[in-house]
């Protein structure tokens, strides 16, 4: 008699468990940062229209939640946007509106829904677009955007960030602004940074950053997967050595795996990026 209460009572404990998981599921996501190589006739057969299905296909396969893009260009993100259950947040970095590269971040529509969005440029005037401290030929823009899982009502935020390649002071102030703006916006929710930084992990700028948010390659419970540089150059025999993609996170976020796709087609890449992706959790 004691076996069989004993089995009832474990029955029962098992519902319970059960039944509150069902009511509040885990936040667990898959998040990248895709560089998507603007679309240049001058990249020959690696240009855009030969590569656009490639990049859906990639992200479709490895069940990508949350993109953040960089220098996709309007009808560059028209094209994934196909996607039937995605969805994307940013403006063109020239005009506000659809002109010039974006740095757009992706959503899948039936996991989130979007509460708040906007946009700030790296430059002493953010709120409009302009050129930053020593870059020469380009805006550069962050998108941002709040969301809430449908699954369990929790909300939190994601960045997404593409430095200037060429202006040193510009990439170091754009670090400043992007943990300011973070900190400002964010109110304290958990947040995502994704971004292109131009930059390796030993510079001023990635330290900045990091004294705020975590690197995803440095705190994932696994280890990294795929090579450790995340540019190719669309150079099938090059070696990746420089990391100039990041997952950032907040404190009060898991990083459950973390890894560097190197997905390819007729040794051709989708972009001369490899797209840098972290499973994640919400605690």
């Amino acid at each position: 008699m004691k076996s069989l209460r004993n089995i009832i009572y474990g029955g029962i404990c098992l519902l319970l468990v059960s039944a509150c998981t069902q009511e509040h599921p885990v936040s667990e996501f898959k998040v990248a940062s895709f560089n998507l190589r603007m679309d240049t006739s001058k990249d020959s057969l690696n240009a855009w229209e030969y590569r656009k299905e490639m990049v859906k296909d990639l992200l479709v396969f490895h069940e990508i939640d949350i993109v953040g893009t960089q220098e996709g260009f309007i009808h560059q993100l028209r094209a994934i946007d196909e996607i039937h259950n995605f969805a994307f947040v940013g403006v063109g970095r020239d005009n506000g509106g659809t002109e010039g590269e974006h740095s757009a971040i992706f959503y899948n529509t039936d996991k989130f829904d979007v509460v708040d969005k906007g946009d700030f440029w790296f430059s002493e005037t953010p709120d409009k677009p302009g050129l930053g401290w020593d870059a020469i030929c380009c805006n550069r823009i962050c998108s941002w955007v709040k969301l809430k899982d449908k699954r369990n009502g929790k909300e939190f935020f994601v960045f997404n960030a593409h430095f200037d390649h060429q202006g040193q002071k510009a990439r170091e102030e754009s670090a400043k602004l992007l943990v300011k703006k973070v900190e400002e916006i964010s109110g304290g929710l958990p947040v995502v940074a994704t971004g292109d930084f131009n930059s390796t992990p030993e510079t001023v700028q990635i330290q900045t950053i990091k004294e705020q948010l975590k690197d995803a390659y440095e705190v994932t419970k696994i280890p990294p997967y795929g090579p450790l540089g995340t540019f190719n150059s669309f150079d099938w025999h090059a070696t990746a050595k420089h990391r100039i993609d990041y997952v950032f996170v907040t404190d009060d976020i898991v990083v459950e795996k973390y890894g560097v796709l190197v997905d390819a087609l007729n040794m051709r890449f989708p972009s001369d990026h490899m797209p840098v992706v972290a499973k994640l959790r919400l605690e």
